[in-house]
């Protein structure tokens, strides 16, 4: 029975490993490519920094979606035209909004995306210790009042 289970998992990895390389390698197209190896090197690492709008976790380097074929095709146009890789970053920033960067610019309007992790990583810190601390506090004893103490005196002498 061992061998058949071995066997399926082979099958459902290598289905998988295909699956991943397939994808990747079929994002893009040879008819986007530039016949210059500098210029598409260039169009390559700038594809890499743009999100593809419609996958939202994948740049347009990786994806076969249409749309991404299309900002594929108007990064190259750009560099075609003489655009340095940060003029063709900010005409799509323009063109579709800071939302189109994998990794948002530093800037006043992205600020909250910046400091918001770490700020609220901050705070459930600084709420942990003080929650440790509380419970540090509750769990020691409170010594007894005289009266408790007369009350245990008496009990003890009792018995």
């Amino acid at each position: 029975m061992k061998p058949k289970k071995t066997q399926g998992f082979i099958a459902v990895l290598f289905a998988s490993l295909w699956f991943l390389f397939a994808q990747q390698a079929l994002a893009v197209n040879p008819d986007e490519m530039l016949s210059d190896p500098k210029l598409e090197q260039r169009a390559r690492e700038i594809s890499k920094e743009v999100r593809c709008v419609v996958c939202q976790n994948q740049s347009i380097d990786d994806s076969n979606a249409k749309l991404a074929k299309d900002l594929r095709i108007l990064v190259r146009e750009r560099i075609k035209a003489g655009d340095s890789d940060q003029q063709v970053l900010n005409y799509l920033v323009d063109r579709y909004g800071e939302f189109v960067l994998l990794k948002p610019r530093f800037e006043l309007h992205t600020l909250l995306l910046w400091i918001g992790g770490p700020v609220i990583l901050l705070i459930g810190i600084v709420f942990l210790i003080s929650a440790a601390r509380k419970r540090k506090r509750d769990s020691e004893p409170m010594p007894l009042s005289e009266k408790e103490k007369e009350e245990l005196e008496d009990l003890f002498k009792n018995e």
